[in-house]
């Protein structure tokens, strides 16, 4: 089993900067890939960002390109997710997910381990 954790989130103001951070513990895997996902209200949960194990490959959800960037320290087993320039539409519960293949990947339903979400808004 893993356990993931995020943390970092808030209510901050357009344009403004954030950083989240998500820390993986049990059984976490050594190449699995992690990503960050988001859900606004009302809406599904959509991919924001994905990171290989190594943190050499990423990928990003077009609305976020440019703007956020996703890391990864193995060595302390967490991730994390710098946006910057943050928009009203950025506003949603933002998880972490990992999984055990060293592919990454863009769907939800190919991440097998989630954590709790944590609460980002923004005003206009």
């Amino acid at each position: 089993q893993v356990q993931l954790v995020e943390s970092g989130g808030g209510l901050v103001q357009a344009g403004d900067s954030v950083r989240l951070s998500c820390a993986a513990s049990g059984r976490t895997s050594s190449s699995g890939a992690m990503g960050w996902f988001r859900q606004a209200p009302g809406k599904e949960r959509e991919f924001v960002a994905t990171i290989t194990w190594s943190g050499a490959t990423t990928k990003y959800a077009d609305s976020v390109k440019g703007r956020f960037t996703i890391s990864r320290d193995t060595a302390k087993n967490t991730m994390s997710l710098q946006m910057n320039s943050l928009k009203p539409e950025d506003t949603a519960v933002y998880y972490c997910a990992s999984r055990a293949s060293r592919l990454l990947s863009v769907k939800v339903v190919e991440y097998e381990y989630w954590g709790q979400g944590t609460q980002v808004t923004v005003s206009s």
